[in-house]
């Protein structure tokens, strides 16, 4: 049931129905209940029963570890309740991964008879709450915070419906609260929610999926394309994964934000970074945090006997683990490596950076803040390459292409020699100016909001475009809404993240 679906539009609010009806007191049940049959839904029944190992497992060893007395026997806890955890997410999603290498391998020493078979796995969500339910475990390790008590209301953090798919990992000491005491529900989150689903729904309807149109020619076909239209695919991609995945967040958060949860905002303008470190700042923020505080500063910590190459070797770690977390796949793992070589080799260079823009005293010119920009865009646009291309084989292919044919192909745009191709990628040069239309204004709306000091994106743009205080804008909203699911619905295209 995606949240641009005809099926979604139907079910969302007679989850708010059911939940105005049983009342504050009886909320968790409401939304217990909304939440497995949207993860129901999906239509795989297997899913259900890891949703259920891995909440009763963190459940259980949350109190255990609570109730432990002596330091050995929390730690032992610990580390047992994490490996149920992460037992389930590793072999359904990595089961086929492991396979064809080992049948790879063995193919290279001459046993190709010896064939390992792995059954293909369906692993929607379950690395979103199973990291979920790691940090809640380790949280209560860390006395952090205390051990959830209510069946039900863990179940509800481990499996709201807004964020099982695609996040935001939420943490225990902002969501278990709100569950705890719920708010009445109130007109002002009605407001607010569908302001927020709406943009989100935009985002992805509108813009990401135009976007995906050009992206999918070119990175269908790369071998047929060379420099400018390799590059301006790059180029799209990155944009069409940013509004698909935040559009998804802004989604996710509108539609709790009906029931007056407040989720986690997942992004702050990731692609106006000065730095890979500040790209990860504003870029999935709930994973990258996640990734910082549980594996990236234990290891850290773990390696501080080596002052000078510990934190880069942590950092080239964490961000394998995130690669391999994203996909089972060595496109995945060679994007994951990328930034990690990325931040350690900032790391290293750090000390030199300052004496340098001292030196030529440019730490505050404006001139250096957008030299930044650039070149962090360019480093994140590389490393997605990888994320988008097919093969590790396929996406070096493009980058080498890319570089190799640029000349050429802006040599043949000034001679007005195969512009379909190479300016509009075989698309109307209509479809393109409207999609560049689209990303400026969504860009330009969302950077002017961000000078007014307002707190969450959406509120900034959407009170700038379309202020929700009267009946008319609320009604404005809920055309576009249903104009976006009749005319879009049917051949709803999927979120990206959605196999992550």
């Amino acid at each position: 049931m995606a949240f641009n679906s005809f099926t979604f539009a139907v079910f969302l609010p007679c989850a708010l129905l059911l939940a105005w009806a049983l009342g504050p007191r009886l909320r968790w049940l409401a939304l217990l209940i909304v939440s497995i049959v949207f993860y129901a839904s999906l239509g795989v029944p297997y899913l259900l029963g890891v949703l259920l190992l891995v909440t009763g497992a963190s459940f259980g060893f949350g109190l255990a570890i609570e109730h432990a007395h002596t330091p050995t026997r929390r730690r032992a806890l610990l580390w047992f309740g994490v490996a149920i955890v992460v037992a389930p997410l590793v072999v359904l999603k990595y089961s086929g991964f492991v396979a064809q290498n080992l049948n790879f391998l063995w193919g290279l020493w001459g046993t190709s008879g010896l064939t390992v078979r792995a059954p293909v796995f369906v692993s929607v969500g379950v690395s979103f709450y199973a990291f979920q339910a790691i940090s809640y475990l380790i949280d209560v390790y860390l006395e952090i915070i205390p051990a959830e008590r209510h069946f039900g209301r863990f179940a509800i953090f481990m499996a709201l419906f807004a964020k099982i798919v695609q996040g935001p990992i939420e943490r225990g000491e902002n969501l278990l609260p709100q569950l705890r005491d719920p708010p009445a529900l109130s007109l002002a989150d009605l407001a607010s929610g569908m302001r927020l689903f709406a943009w989100g729904l935009f985002k992805k309807v509108v813009v990401a999926d135009r976007l995906a149109v050009f992206v999918d020619v070119v990175y269908g076909d790369v071998d047929q394309f060379r420099g400018l239209p390799l590059l301006t695919a790059t180029y799209f991609f990155a944009a069409q994964l940013y509004f698909d995945f935040s559009g998804y967040t802004d989604m996710a958060r509108g539609a709790a934000r009906l029931f007056g949860i407040r989720l986690t905002e997942n992004f702050n303008a990731p692609y106006f970074a000065t730095s890979i470190a500040d790209f990860w700042r504003r870029w999935h923020i709930s994973f990258s945090s996640w990734i910082l505080d549980y594996i990236f500063k234990p290891l850290q910590m773990g390696w501080r006997n080596s002052p000078r190459w510990g934190t880069p070797a942590a950092l080239v770690v964490t961000f394998l683990v995130s690669g391999i977390w994203h996909g089972a796949t060595w496109c995945f793992v060679v994007w994951g490596v990328l930034h990690g070589l990325y931040m350690a080799s900032f790391v290293l260079y750090k000390p030199w950076q300052r004496q340098l823009y001292k030196r030529f005293k440019i730490q505050a010119s404006a001139r250096l803040r957008y030299w930044q920009v650039f070149v962090t865009f360019h480093l994140v646009c590389i490393a997605w390459v990888f994320f988008r291309a097919n093969s590790v084989g396929q996406a070096f292919r493009i980058v080498a292409q890319t570089v190799v044919g640029l000349p050429a192909s802006v040599v043949s745009l000034l001679r007005a020699e195969h512009v379909a191709e190479t300016l509009f990628l075989r698309q109307p040069a209509g479809e393109m100016v409207f999609a560049l239309g689209l990303i400026v204004m969504v860009a330009v709306g969302g950077a002017c909001q961000r000078r007014s000091g307002e707190p969450a994106e959406h509120d900034r743009v959407g009170r700038a475009l379309l202020p929700l205080r009267a009946p008319w804008a609320r009604a404005v909203i809920m055309a576009v809404m249903v104009y976006l699911f009749a005319f879009h619905g049917a051949d709803a295209k999927s979120f990206v993240y959605a196999r992550f």
